[in-house]
C-alpha cells in the first residue's frame, strides 16, 4: 500500500457534531421539523447533493442558500468561541505516515474555503500532497468521483490506497473507487452494509495507526 486519503469532517476534526448542532439550531429558529432525521442523510455529501436532500424534505421552494448561510455563520461563531475540535491521534497518525513514506491526500465533500481554513487553523496543510473538495466535483460521495480524482492527482492506483472515512456515504464512495476503506465511525455506527464494504473498521485513529504499524512490520 502506497497512499492514504483522508476524509476531513468526522475523521480529522470532530466537526460533524458541531455541524449537526448548527443545522438543528437554525431549524429550531425557523420552525423546521425533523432536522434530526434530515441532517444524517447529508453527512458525506457535498453542498449540491445536500441541497437535493433538504429540498425533498422541505419542498422545492425552500431557500436552501440562505439556510446554509445561516448554518455556516453559526458554525463559524462556535469554532471562534470554542476552537477547532481535533480527533485524538490525528497528529500522531499523520506524522507516522509521513515518516514512513506514504503519500497522503484529502478528499472532503466540504467546500474548499472551509477545508483550507480548517487545515490552516490546525497547521496540517503541509501533510497533504493533494486536496480535493466537494466543490471540485459535481457529485461527491457516495459516488466515487472525488476519491478517483484524489488517487489520480497522487499518481497512485486506488487498489494501493487506503481511504479513512467515518460516514456510510464516504465508505460507499471509497469502495466504489476500488480503494481499501477503513471506517472509523463517528455519528453513524457501522451496520451490516458498512462491515461488508469496509476493508477494516476501527474505533479511533490510534487503532488505525496500530494496524498500519503492524502491517509495516510484516513487509
Amino acid at each position: 500500500m502506497r497512499a492514504v486519503v483522508f476524509d476531513m469532517d468526522g475523521v480529522l476534526f470532530d466537526t460533524e457534531v458541531v455541524c449537526m448542532k448548527s443545522w438543528t439550531a437554525i431549524a429550531a429558529r425557523r420552525g423546521l421539523p425533523m432536522m434530526e432525521e434530515v441532517f444524517p442523510k447529508c453527512i458525506g455529501l457535498n453542498a449540491n447533493d445536500s441541497r437535493q436532500v433538504v429540498l425533498e424534505a422541505y419542498g422545492e421552494d425552500f431557500d436552501y442558500p440562505v439556510f446554509r448561510q445561516e448554518t455556516a455563520e453559526w458554525f463559524r461563531n462556535y469554532i471562534e468561541e470554542n476552537g477547532l475540535p481535533i480527533k485524538p491521534g490525528m497528529h500522531r497518525l499523520l506524522d507516522w505516515l509521513k515518516e514512513n513514506g506514504y503519500q497522503i491526500g484529502l478528499a472532503s465533500s466540504t467546500r474548499g474555503e472551509s477545508v483550507f481554513s480548517h487545515l490552516k487553523q490546525a497547521g496540517i496543510g503541509g501533510f497533504f500532497e493533494t486536496v480535493v473538495t466537494g466543490d471540485m466535483v459535481e457529485h461527491s460521495k457516495p459516488r466515487p468521483d472525488i476519491y478517483l480524482r484524489a488517487c489520480r492527482e497522487l499518481g497512485v492506483a486506488p487498489g494501493e490506497t487506503y481511504a479513512i472515512e467515518d460516514s456510510p456515504n464516504g465508505i460507499r464512495s471509497a469502495h466504489a473507487a476500488g480503494m481499501r476503506p477503513i471506517m472509523v465511525p463517528d455519528m453513524i455506527p457501522a451496520d451490516e452494509e458498512m462491515r461488508a464494504l469496509s476493508f477494516l473498521i476501527r474505533k479511533n485513529l490510534m487503532e488505525v495507526l496500530e494496524y498500519l504499524r503492524q502491517e509495516k512490520e510484516k513487509e
